[in-house]
């Protein structure tokens, strides 16, 4: 081999690069993992909600360390946050949290731009869209301009009942055309998807969730959103479908509350167990800053500074004071916040305000970049606590720079909005107060009014922006105008014990899997086995460290397709050694053997990874979430296994054979194991096909009556995972649930332990609202509460803790709309597949009949694969669902039977055009003779790897490696008894047409 010295060069280097990627990994573990023990030392188990305590300690703690140094490597050195950024992102299964698609209503925009109008042409074009989306691959803009073109006759859509209103003046004319209309509407639902995208966005990051990932799917108004690692799913989703709320309100001077405050604080003394007693007393310069911003904010008032055990609820968090004459109370930690909150809206504390103050509404500021602490504002309320002015009277809003040269935003509000806004500036001049903005409850500025009233609409807000906050506030400001709901269209909930249970299991059978392959390979092999795990083991590296240097997701279908990789990877040595083994029976000397036999089989390499690389990357395009971070580890392992076989299994070769050392690729046991054989395949190939034909007429009549058992996935729906404290039976909670004042129609089937049951309805599907999916759990409580023992509905529900081991672990949602996306891509995506691979056969191989075998062979795997899953479904004692998992499988399938079919097709032509003598069937027997050991030998391998992760790998991917064994199976023997004869059968009958003539 040429170039080894570069060879060497690149290998040291991946590795070095994989080990430096991964190290931020193993690092941003031990630190999470001290977060968790400080969190379990610091909060016991008999403190009320200590779950939830321990969470927000770990957060504390991971907080103050952001900005740490932690990882030093000697030429460089990482905070805590850099080190977070670098390491492997773990996906929802592994790590549980939530992933949602929300549906932003491109129909209450368009409702919202026409100033909700009567236009009956409007309105019936809105309803028509709706229809036509149950079926359409459209977007919903799309079908409303198709609709409303079909009906409109003379209406048009600049008519000043529709969209020539004064919203869109000086965009929009009566006298443009609808085309020119639709342009202008166009980039208006535009602007206000990604205002929408910009709230989320924000709202995400104020969680506090490690590595979220948010983004627009196309132009549909499709918004993914995951958040790995979240334990308060009902935060979560409360916080991505409620409303963005925007809000202006007249803001109380801060020292006006500071006789309060000390109110607050003596009669909390008497409320809250503080313990104390057992108390740390903390440095003596800390307690001297305390009380010199409580003397500040007290003034003549005093604290007996002697008494050190004197424990002071409101005062002990207080930070610094408001300033004189300004809007904020006081400043608190960052971390505080809703513990003071909680306090001064305590019942007993909102007693002491006076009367004209009894309905202030309290709120926290924005903190100040890189700072801990944020102010308390005091807002003035009413009765009904609403603002005086919202959000919705806001019809622009634009990023602008102030006298200073800082930025801020302007805004333009209606006339409505205007008036009130005259009149609230007015009070605040003569008052000598601010005016607070607030966005979510957060206040983001509070200016005052220098200048008197403020006419017209028009006015700046100004605060401590980033360039980026105020482009950001902009934009939120702006989605004012257009409400538009965003409503989880699908939702995959994971409690965080199962991920954890993913996890154990997936490390597990990845361990199995890896210690059998690298164990065969060796007895199969020998010394070249023990060669080529040393670069299995270089390739798994590598495969670890580009997904953590490329910022991927590891989901559990990933683990599963590292792991198929494993099994897959040995196939390329396996081709070298069974080449190398056929040249030293030739009787050639070992280095030339070595030569030949890694020159010969390296266009079966090539061709096998290629055709299974082609079928990945269409699964990556067309897949969605743990569906692609498959498809991405299987094209990564494809790769790194190509480098790895070809140059450093070579390396080492080499490096061995030039030592002197001898090489014969074979043991004891393997010597003589499968030589000479001489199988006459083409006379058994009328059988193979009537065992096909049976087998697949037996599938075909399944899948007419018996059909197969869809997953939510593409027929719309909700999944819920249950672990019952005792064992269940799945008929019984069926009939429960399937009453007619429970869900009327359900089904239940066991997971796993016979106390783990897959839940699914399709109760209110085509509703979505948060409310819909609370009743919907409330149901499904209520009906199951007798199994459950004295379980609450509430530690039913709850997901923050890591050791939950009852009650609802997994929830899983699609609406019928997205369901109906999703069979479509799936249908598109073994389609494309076929076409994709059927093209590049016929450009290797240059005759059609080579891609009509290969595409005959995979369609016959396909249906005997559905067909068993017909046939199976009802007594399998696991989930055995059509869902996107299953889709993955056939895509995979479809890939290992072509690298099958391939390397048989190399061999046939690599014959045939050495002996021009031979008959074309000798040629195809032999070729399929000689193939016989690779065939086997990889086929058993992966086979072996897929039944460790099918019994070691965890409930939730057992029918997707079902599917990958009955694939394994039957793409082995279409190989052999269907691609190779139906191209045989083809090539021959154009000959004997071509003699007749």
């Amino acid at each position: 081999m040429q170039n080894k010295g570069l060879v060497k060069l690149f290998a040291v280097l991946f590795g070095l690069v994989s080990i430096y990627q991964l190290s931020f990994t193993f690092k941003a573990n031990q630190i999470e993992s001290k977060a968790e023990e400080v969190a379990i030392n610091n909060v016991p188990e008999t403190e009320d909600h200590y779950r939830a305590k321990r969470s927000a300690e770990e957060l504390n703690y991971l907080d103050a360390v952001a900005n740490d140094t932690v990882f030093n490597i000697g030429i460089a050195k990482f905070t805590y946050n850099e080190v977070k950024q670098k390491a492997m992102n773990l996906g929802l299964d592994l790590k549980g949290g939530i992933n949602v698609i929300l549906q932003v209503s491109v129909k209450d925009i368009l409702k919202g731009l026409a100033n909700h109008t009567k236009n009956p042409v409007f309105n019936k074009a809105l309803d028509d869209a709706s229809e036509l989306q149950k079926d359409s691959q459209n977007t919903y803009l799309e079908d409303f301009f198709i609709a409303f073109d079909k009906i409109k006759e003379d209406t048009k859509l600049a008519s000043p009942d529709i969209f020539y209103t004064k919203t869109l003046d000086g965009e929009i004319d009566g006298s443009m055309s609808d085309d020119e209309v639709k342009v202008v509407i166009e980039r208006k639902i535009d602007e206000s998807i990604v205002s929408a995208f910009e709230v989320l966005r924000k709202r995400i990051d104020e969680f506090g969730v490690t590595s979220p990932n948010i983004q627009r799917l196309g132009t549909s108004g499709r918004i993914l959103v995951e958040l790995p690692g979240v334990k308060d799913i009902e935060r979560a989703t409360a916080l991505l479908q409620s409303t963005a709320q925007l809000e202006f309100w007249d803001a109380y001077r801060g020292e006006q509350f500071f006789g309060f405050l000390t109110q607050a604080n003596e009669t909390l003394k008497d409320v809250v167990d503080t313990k104390s007693e057992s108390a740390e007393v903390e440095s003596n310069d800390q307690e001297d800053a305390q009380e010199d911003a409580i003397d500040d904010l007290l003034g003549d008032a005093t604290t007996d500074s002697t008494a050190v055990d004197t424990v002071n609820p409101i005062f002990d968090l207080i930070r610094g004071p408001g300033y004189q004459g300004g809007p904020i109370v006081a400043y608190f930690e960052v971390a505080d916040k809703d513990q003071v909150l909680e306090y001064l809206n305590m019942p007993q504390v909102r007693a002491l305000l006076p009367a004209e103050m009894r309905y202030v509404k309290f709120a926290f500021g924005k903190p100040e970049t890189n700072s801990e602490v944020v102010g308390l504002y005091a807002l003035a309320g009413n009765r009904d606590n609403e603002p005086q002015l919202s959000g919705a009277v806001v019809t622009d809003a634009r990023q602008n720079y102030g006298p200073t040269g800082k930025p801020t935003v302007s805004m333009q509000m209606n006339a409505k909005g205007a008036k009130i806004w005259e009149e609230m500036t007015g009070e605040a001049f003569t008052n000598g107060s601010q005016i607070a903005i607030v966005l979510d409850n957060v206040v983001y500025s509070a200016p005052g009014v220098t200048t008197g009233p403020i006419s017209g609409g028009n006015s700046e807000i100004s605060g401590n922006f980033t360039l980026n906050e105020a482009i950001d506030l902009a934009n939120v400001l702006r989605a004012g105008k257009l409400p538009a709901s965003a409503d989880i269209i699908q939702s995959d909930v994971v409690g965080p014990s199962l991920g954890q249970e993913a996890i154990d299991s997936g490390t597990m059978s990845f361990m199995i899997a890896l210690a059998l392959v690298l164990v065969w390979m060796v007895v199969y092999y020998g010394k070249g086995g023990a060669f080529a795990d040393v670069a299995m083991l270089l390739n798994i590296l590598l495969i670890f460290g580009i997904l953590s240097g490329l910022g991927a997701v590891l989901t559990l279908p990933g683990i599963a397709g590292i792991v198929l990789t494993i099994g897959m990877s040995v196939d390329a040595n396996v081709l070298i050694f069974e080449r190398i083994r056929e040249e030293l029976a030739k009787g050639k000397g070992q280095k030339e053997a070595i030569q030949d036999g890694f020159s010969n089989a390296l266009s079966s390499i090539l061709d096998a990874n290629i055709t299974t690389g082609l079928t990945a990357l269409i699964l990556f395009v067309f897949g969605t979430g743990p569906i692609k971070g498959f498809a991405t580890t299987l094209l990564i392992g494809i790769a790194t296994s190509l480098f790895t076989a070809i140059f450093i299994t070579r390396l080492l070769i080499d490096w061995y054979a030039n030592k002197g050392g001898s090489l014969d690729f074979s043991t004891g046991i393997t010597k003589n194991l499968f030589r000479n054989i001489n199988i006459e395949f083409l006379k058994k190939r009328k059988l193979a096909y009537i065992i096909s034909g049976v087998v697949i007429v037996l599938g075909l009549g399944s899948l007419f009556t018996n059909g197969l058992d869809q997953g939510v996935d593409f027929v719309g729906g909700r999944t819920y995972r249950v672990v019952f404290p005792q064992d269940v039976s799945a008929s019984e909670i069926k009939s429960v649930l399937s009453q007619p004042d429970v869900f009327n129609s359900a089904d239940a089937k066991t997971v796993g332990a016979s106390n783990s049951l897959k839940i699914t309805t399709k109760y209110k599907i085509d509703e979505t609202g948060k409310e819909v999916d609370e009743e919907i759990r409330t149901k499904l409580f209520d009906a199951i509460q007798p199994y459950l023992g004295d379980l609450t509905y509430e530690e039913f529900i709850d997901n923050t803790n890591v050791n939950k081991v009852n009650g609802l672990m997994e929830a899983y949602k699609v609406s019928p709309t997205i369901a109906d996306d999703i069979k479509q891509a799936s249908f598109w995506a073994i389609l494309g597949s076929l076409i994709v691979v059927f093209l590049y056969i016929l450009f290797r191989f240059k005759k059609w009949q080579y891609s009509l075998g290969a595409v005959a062979a995979v369609f016959h795997d396909v249906l005997i694969v559905l067909g068993v899953f017909s046939l199976t479904y009802k007594f399998m004692p696991f989930s055995m669902e059509i869902d996107q998992a299953f889709i993955a499988a056939i895509l995979t399938v479809i890939g290992y039977s072509l690298n099958d079919t391939v390397v048989v097709f190399d061999r046939i032509r690599e014959y045939f055009n050495e002996h021009t003598g031979w008959d074309f069937g000798k040629v195809v027997d032999v070729s399929l003779s000689s193939t016989l050991s690779r065939t086997l030998n990889t086929s058993l391998t992966t086979l072996v790897v897929l039944l460790a992760i099918f019994f070691f790998g965890g409930d939730s991917i057992r029918g997707f490696m079902f599917a990958l064994i009955v694939g394994v199976i039957v793409g082995t023997y279409s190989s052999l008894f269907i691609a190779t004869p139906v191209m045989f059968d083809t090539v021959k009958r154009l000959e004997d047409k071509k003699k007749k003539n």
